[in-house]
């Protein structure tokens, strides 16, 4: 069954983590369309509220849509390996996954053929003798886990598109972090992939023990995932 998406769950403005505590600041901005430069989005909407000292964090839908990592569904076209390999995948209730042929042939594409193979190999054997599933996207890897498909509640026009994973994530948080330090900001940048069930940190200019942090302190899924158009944040430490 799938589990409906609330636009208007109440999530605290401050949390605590580890006996400290964070605020955290959602920043809206427009729809950041595909192939749109990221600087300019930065520099607009993030500047007025940095502070020295704060977390600046970018959605990685966002940062992929502006490298132009975002391709219509109706211009995708599925070979027969990825329409077959798709109806296998197990469906969950918080998205689509690769379990479209589109979505699917995009895994194809950034990873290949062989490694997606041997993923659906190693997850039928988990399955069968196992009874344990996810070795697949385990095995896929990063770039196939990552790619998000079309549907609710994505906002458009990415409800209607295949984004993949950012390319070079860490390079993209250094060049942010430059690009916020010529006005100014001294802050740390981190690429985040949020949602209601989670979150990864895909990149950022902070220590691997500052990361398992900052997921803890987004875990709620502060900016939420869809149509507030909150691809942008700051974390504040408060005490």
């Amino acid at each position: 069954m799938d589990v409906p998406y609330d636009e208007n769950r109440v999530r605290p403005r401050e949390v605590e983590v580890d006996g400290v505590r964070f605020e955290r600041h959602p920043i809206k901005t427009h729809v950041v369309l595909p192939g749109e430069a990221l600087g300019p989005v930065v520099e607009r909407y993030g500047l007025p509220d940095l502070r020295d000292g704060d977390w600046f964090f970018m959605t990685e839908k966002m940062v992929a849509g502006s490298q132009g990592r975002a391709y219509p569904v109706s211009e995708t076209k599925p070979r027969p390996l990825a329409v077959w390999l798709s109806k296998r995948v197990v469906r969950t209730p918080w998205g689509i996954g690769l379990g479209i042929p589109e979505t699917m042939e995009w895994a194809i594409r950034e990873v290949g053929t062989p490694r997606i193979l041997f993923a659906a190999a190693v997850s039928v054997v988990s399955k069968k003798v196992f009874r344990r599933t996810g070795d697949f996207y385990r095995i896929a890897g990063t770039k196939a886990r990552g790619i998000d498909g079309p549907g609710y509640p994505t906002i458009p026009p990415y409800d209607e598109m295949v984004v993949l994973t950012a390319a070079k994530p860490y390079q993209v948080c250094r060049d942010v972090k430059a690009l916020l330090a010529s006005h100014g900001r001294t802050v740390e940048v981190l690429l985040v992939d949020i949602n209601d069930i989670g979150g990864n940190i895909l990149g950022s200019t902070i220590s691997k023990a500052d990361e398992a942090l900052a997921v803890k302190i987004l875990q709620d899924n502060p900016i939420g995932q869809g149509h507030e158009s909150t691809p942008l944040g700051i974390i504040r430490r408060v005490s």
